[in-house]
């Protein structure tokens, strides 16, 4: 039987990101674009991107060993690894299978899940459930993403978005009124041609023509996405603070999906919030889909912003679309 007393919250977070930098001066050599209208348009500076031979699953172990690090907890006693990507290293087996194994968590179950830059929030609903259920009591949560690899270089629109990065979240069993206080997960799926990889799936298998096409890229209107996303993530912000019968006023901290600034600037507004609240990291990683928010979490520790006690709310919106919001009790 469930029980409701049993709820989940994060005992240790952490980061990884590849060393190499890319900045808005990097692409004035390769498309029509510069610093001035990058920085303006997106609030993006660098990025950070993976080499040839470095695939998500090895930024999801570089952070997962930081993560159980700081939560005292050894992998043996991981019951649950859940990794959101939208980049695995391949469409089977599941990126977590492979940082089960190179963790040696030997005692987990393992699988991904598919949310895009919502994932994270998916992923930490489903810890709950996990916990709450009675039959599992650690999950290590994953963010993970290799973007650069999917990414057309050649669209000034969407190139100068992505980065490269991971967050890992253990995510342990609590009693209230710590932990997940409350969620809201959305979705509509009649927008979906608005983010997507056109090929490589079973609808559009890759071929010499898929290749040849570049439908093997990120594809975006961006004009459709950054209405929609600016009005769901502020819904679902508000939605959840309903729920608990909270404003903005009471938010300690909001960690917003790092997309766009004049997104992040817009659901900061439409929910009360001053930007004094909003984490903000987008200037020096871009938009890293499941892994921004872990690792805006985990720099806010680091730099000491984020402390016991705080009331958190996360949201994030993504392909599919996806959107949700989650409030924590840190």
């Amino acid at each position: 039987m469930p029980d409701s007393q049993r709820t989940a919250y994060i005992a240790g977070i952490g980061m990884a990101v590849p060393p190499k930098v890319v900045t808005n001066e990097d692409f004035t050599r390769i498309v029509d674009t510069s610093d001035e209208w990058i920085t303006q348009m997106t609030g993006i500076k660098e990025r950070r991107y993976t080499d040839e031979n470095t695939a998500t699953s090895d930024l999801a172990v570089e952070a997962s060993r930081v993560a159980l690090e700081r939560a005292g907890t050894d992998p043996l006693d991981v019951d649950a690894i859940v990794v959101a990507t939208a980049t695995p290293d391949m469409l089977f087996p599941s990126t977590a299978c492979l940082v089960q194994h190179a963790i040696g968590a030997t005692n987990a179950f393992a699988y991904d899940i598919s949310a895009a830059c919502s994932g994270f929030i998916f992923g930490l609903v489903q810890a709950q459930n996990f916990i709450r259920s009675g039959n599992v009591d650690t999950v290590l949560l994953i963010g993970a993403e290799c973007l650069t690899k999917i990414t057309d270089m050649s669209d000034r629109n969407t190139c100068v978005l992505f980065g490269d990065g991971a967050g890992a979240a253990v995510v342990k069993c609590c009693e209230p009124p710590r932990g997940l206080l409350d969620y809201v997960l959305k979705c509509d799926g009649s927008l979906s041609d608005y983010i997507k990889q056109p090929a490589g799936g079973s609808r559009n298998p890759s071929s010499t023509e898929t290749v040849g096409a570049g439908d093997h890229v990120i594809r975006m209107k961006g004009r459709q996405v950054y209405v929609n996303a600016s009005k769901n993530m502020s819904d679902a912000v508000m939605q959840v603070l309903e729920q608990q019968g909270l404003t903005g006023d009471d938010v300690d901290l909001l960690f917003p999906h790092q997309a766009n600034i004049r997104i992040i600037q817009s659901v900061a507004e439409r929910a009360g919030m001053p930007m004094e609240k909003v984490y903000v990291n987008i200037q020096k990683y871009g938009n890293t889909s499941a892994a921004s928010i872990p690792i805006a979490l985990a720099e806010a520790v680091e730099e000491g912003a984020l402390k016991e006690g705080m009331l958190v709310a996360l949201v994030a919106f993504g392909s599919g679309f996806t959107w949700g919001s989650a409030l924590l009790r840190w």
